[in-house]
């Protein structure tokens, strides 16, 4: 059988069983296995064997189960409700003043925690009804928590920029210096849309009436509830930025950060930490697990010679470098309306890495195209992560309608931003150059 019949017949199954809904681990995993032994026989697996205990020496990976821990203890902090008090009585008085306060919360959580449910979850149970009773437009309040929570995966620390640099060799200290400004510029631009659409319509997002605004005591006092996050986002971001701290020692004093926050905020308990630990042994596991089978579909991959059929097809696509950078973002866009993050980095970074190296693509760079695309995946319908997250805490009355209705502008305002980062590279480029 021809490489281009077996790599046709191999990604066709392989798009088959995902969609069929079967567990990404499994299809990568068990599917590949019967690849691989078709291909090279019993002695692919010896050499899968050795590539996966080589990875999972990799200090690096520590990080994943540290971030996650350090994500939940937040979560369960009472952060979120304090933040969004301080932005209501700094931001209220502004037409979308509310929606503006919501997008920077979920920048700051986005820089305290790595993923973007934490947001979406906060913000639509505490954000989401009291913007609805301000008058604010449902699908304004909506996509302002949605697109803002995108942020999660982008603004370090990112465990989808962990896995990311496992996959490709790239510095994961590079990718989070990288992915500061443009997640900045994200929420800028996101902040800027609501406040040119609630000019001129202000029925979207009415400014609070005049004897309902705070005044400056009030505002000044509320600023201590930014000084944890603050505390948390310096000590592990600047920590790694300042090579004081590799990533996965920046993600333990993450924990120890989240800790505090928790005792500065008197919910620490034994069964909180109980149950976030309970919870990151079981996100750890599946992330382990979706590891384990993408070894096999790397190796899998390598032994049908698909790589150099991918290759020479990308070639042949109009445009040279950039027509086949836009491909391989349409495909993550996608990808990421039916599929989680990780596996859709596991899936195609073996297929990508090879076209990077072939036209010497900055990987840095396209990381965090890559990452973008894949936070519009998160909030697109029909399968977008966060349009289920929304959903879970919505108020009563708010439809999976309202909520697909709702990411419209927002997807267009950061594919945008895709634009303008793709046009002028310095955005990402500048601090991992000047840090590194």
């Amino acid at each position: 059988m021809s490489t281009e019949l077996l790599t046709i017949i191999f990604f066709s199954s392989l798009i088959l069983f995902v969609f069929l809904g079967l567990p990404i681990a499994f299809v990568l995993g068990g599917l590949s296995s019967v690849f691989l032994y078709f291909t090279w026989g019993a002695d692919g697996f010896f050499m899968v064997g050795s590539k996966l205990w080589s990875t999972m020496n990799n200090f690096t990976l520590l990080a994943i189960p540290l971030f996650v821990l350090m994500a939940l203890i937040l979560e369960r902090t009472g952060i979120a409700p304090a933040l969004y008090r301080m932005m209501h009585l700094w931001m209220g008085g502004l037409r979308g003043g509310l929606a503006i306060g919501t997008v920077i919360i979920c920048t700051i959580f986005a820089a305290m925690v790595g993923v973007s449910g934490a947001a979406i979850v906060a913000m639509g149970t505490v954000a989401l009804p009291a913007m609805m009773e301000r008058g604010y437009d449902k699908e304004m309040a909506l996509g302002c928590i949605n697109a803002g929570g995108g942020l999660g995966i982008l603004i370090p620390p990112s465990i989808v920029m962990i896995i990311y640099s496992m996959n490709t060799g790239t510095s994961v200290g590079q990718l989070f210096a990288a992915g500061v400004m443009p997640g900045v510029m994200l929420a800028i631009l996101l902040s800027l849309y609501i406040m040119i659409r609630c000019y001129i319509q202000p029925k979207l997002g009415p400014a609070l009436p005049k004897n309902e605004r705070a005044s400056w005591p009030e505002k000044l006092n509320a600023l201590r509830a930014v000084i944890l996050p603050i505390m948390i986002v310096a000590m592990v971001i600047g920590s790694i930025l300042s090579g004081i701290a590799t990533p996965t020692e920046g993600a333990a004093v993450g924990v120890l950060g989240a800790l505090i926050a928790s005792i500065a905020h008197r919910s620490f308990s034994i069964k909180l930490l109980h149950s976030a630990s309970v919870e990151t042994l079981k996100i750890s596991a599946m992330i382990l697990w979706i590891f384990i089978g993408a070894h096999v579909f790397s190796m899998a991959y390598t032994a049908m010679g698909a790589q150099e059929v991918v290759v020479s097809l990308t070639s042949n696509i109009p445009g040279g470098v950039w027509g086949s950078i836009v491909t391989m973002l349409v495909i993550v866009f996608f990808l990421g309306m039916v599929l989680d993050p990780i596996g859709i980095m596991l899936i195609t970074l073996p297929v990508f890495t090879p076209i990077l190296n072939n036209y010497a693509i900055d990987p840095v760079w396209f990381g965090i195209l890559f990452i973008i695309m894949m936070e519009v995946g998160y909030m697109t319908p029909p399968f977008g992560f966060n349009l289920f997250y929304l959903k879970g805490v919505a108020p009563q009355g708010v439809t999976i309608g309202d909520i697909y209705r709702s990411v419209i502008p927002y997807v267009a305002v950061v594919i945008l931003g895709v634009f303008i980062i793709a046009a002028f590279p310095s955005i990402a480029l500048w601090l991992p150059s000047l840090a590194f």
